[in-house]
Formats: C-alpha cells, structure tokens, sequence
C-alpha cells in the first residue's frame, strides 16, 4: 500500500476510534448518573457496532495487503491466504 493510502486509512481508523472512545465515556456517565438499562445498552450496542466496522476494515486492508505483498516477492501465496483467512475467523468468531 502506498504510504499516503496507509496514512489515509490510519487517520481514518484513529479518528473512527475515538469517536468510540467518547461514546464509551458517554455510557460510563450514563452509568454514574442511572440512566436506564435501555438506553445504555443501545449505546453499547452502537459501540459494537462501530467497534465491528473498524475491525472490518482494518481486516481488509491486511488481507489484501498480505496477499498482494506475497504476489509481488513471488513467496507462499497459498500460505498468505491461509493467514489471512486464520485472522478473519478470528476476528469473525462467535463466543
């Protein structure tokens, strides 16, 4: 990935992250002050949600990087996509 494109995508990610970052203070203060269970577990509902979406691009850009790296220096290609698919059931994983 070309440095600008990564800079571009870890701003992104950053600012994406602190967005949760005050989402989460905002439950922390619905906590302290008894909002009602509803309201904060749509909040962290949204938290989930927002967090799930980082994850995802995140894991895009890192599948698809691995891959074409291992393309261009001619290395185990097969091997890169079993990394790459390892990490998104990972990430993917239901507990």
């Amino acid at each position: 990935m070309a440095t600008s494109e990564h800079e571009e995508l870890k701003q992104n990610l950053l600012t994406r992250l602190k967005t949760v970052k005050g989402h989460v203070e905002g439950v922390e203060r619905m906590l302290e002050e008894d909002k009602s269970c509803q309201e904060i577990l749509i909040q962290l509902s949204a938290i989930k949600s927002s967090v799930n979406r980082i994850g995802l691009s995140l894991l895009e850009n890192d599948a698809c990087q691995c891959i074409v790296e291992s393309i261009k220096e001619e290395e185990d290609v097969e091997l890169a996509v079993k990394e790459a698919l390892d990490t998104v059931l990972k990430f993917t994983k239901k507990k």
